[in-house]
Parts: C-alpha cells; sequence; structure tokens
C-alpha cells in the first residue's frame, strides 16, 4: 500500500484555509474591520408616543432602486431605536460635512435633539425632521428582523426633498476609526470620475 502524498491531508484532517478559529480573536478582529471601514452618516427622525426622536447612524444601505428601498440597523440597548423600531413612517437624512455638528448632537445620548435652540419641523404626514439638511426622504417601514443586540430595519422610500437633483458640492462626511471625515474626491472634479464598479452592479 502506498503511503500518502506529502501534500495530501491525512484522513480526517481538516483542509488549511487560513481561517481562525470561533473563538480566536474573532469578535476582536471584526471590531478592527469595521471600525476602519469607512460608513456614510445619516440622521433617522420618528415621532413617538412621548414625541419626536432622533439618532445618527453609520449603517445605512441601499437594497434596491425599484422601489427605492434602504436599510439600517438599530441598537437594542437605544431608547431612540426602540421608538425607530416601532414606527410606521421615518425621515433619512444624508448628512453632508456641514451637517456634521447635528450628526453629532443625535448620536450623543442624553441630549435634547428637538430643543430650543435646535432647527426642526414636521412634515405635512407628521414626521419631525431637520429641514436645514439638504437631501431627505420620507420612508416608511417594511420589515424587521430581530438580531441579538440589534435589528434590523427595511424602509421604502415615498418622498423626498425638493431640489433633491440639484449637484451637490459639499464634502461627504463619513464615520471611520471613532471618528467623523469629510469625504472628497481622489481624482480631480473635472476629469473623468473612477468607475470602481461594472455597470451591471447592484452597488449604486
Amino acid at each position: 500500500m502506498s503511503a500518502p502524498a506529502k501534500d495530501m491531508p491525512g484522513k480526517g484532517a481538516a483542509p488549511e484555509t487560513g481561517a481562525a478559529a470561533a473563538g480566536s480573536g474573532l469578535t476582536e478582529a471584526f471590531l478592527a474591520a469595521f471600525r476602519h471601514h469607512p460608513s456614510g452618516v445619516a440622521i433617522i427622525t420618528a415621532e413617538g408616543a412621548d414625541g419626536p426622536v432622533a439618532l445618527t447612524v453609520s449603517s445605512l444601505i441601499s437594497i434596491s432602486a425599484s422601489p427605492p428601498m434602504v436599510a439600517f440597523s438599530l441598537s437594542a440597548s437605544s431608547s431612540s431605536a426602540k421608538v425607530v423600531e416601532r414606527a410606521a413612517s421615518v425621515v433619512v437624512h444624508f448628512v453632508r460635512r456641514a451637517d456634521m455638528q447635528l450628526a453629532r448632537l443625535c448620536a450623543t445620548s442624553g441630549k435634547d435633539r428637538f430643543g430650543p435652540d435646535v432647527r426642526w419641523s414636521r412634515l405635512d404626514s407628521g414626521e419631525p425632521y431637520y429641514p436645514q439638511v439638504e437631501l431627505w426622504f420620507r420612508a416608511e417601514l417594511r420589515g424587521r428582523l430581530e438580531t441579538p443586540g440589534a435589528c434590523l430595519v427595511t424602509a421604502e422610500l415615498t418622498s423626498v426633498s425638493a431640489g433633491a437633483h440639484a449637484t451637490r458640492q459639499a464634502e461627504a462626511l463619513v464615520y471611520s476609526n471613532r471618528a467623523w471625515h469629510a469625504l472628497g474626491p481622489v481624482v480631480d472634479t473635472a476629469s473623468a470620475p473612477v468607475l470602481l464598479w461594472p455597470d451591471d452592479s447592484a452597488t449604486f
């Protein structure tokens, strides 16, 4: 009987994948990876039984364009998140660098996000929103998926702020490594953009 080849794993041996086991610092690696994974910043507002609530999220993603759908996650430990999770509709604000202080306010526990010094209003349909944010969408919640410590929410966009199709020159605001960053182009804006995805990509 011939001996097994040197490069072949023995009977019952697991193939080498280069992956660490679940208990070998997986959580630490996960936290480090996403800490350095820049995310766009959005503010979600909703009306609750005790008044309006707002929170800042960096988990907003696009799901589809037809119908226009988004998703975002909510922490189970946040009282404002619980109100948003139970709401029928919300307002999703796409914040820019100029809106950083408002985003910071809505991310800070214990702050009055609708106090006398804060500019806010209501849509005709009743939802609270921040009119100084240039681009926002009203959205109706469509689904909720409970996960340990969080809830993933899907929502369909139903209306948009006036002037939504105007060209935006303001710098985007992103969150990375526990800090706010302004995001600018890596090429001359007069040149052709750098296309990172094929035309048929689901990312847009």
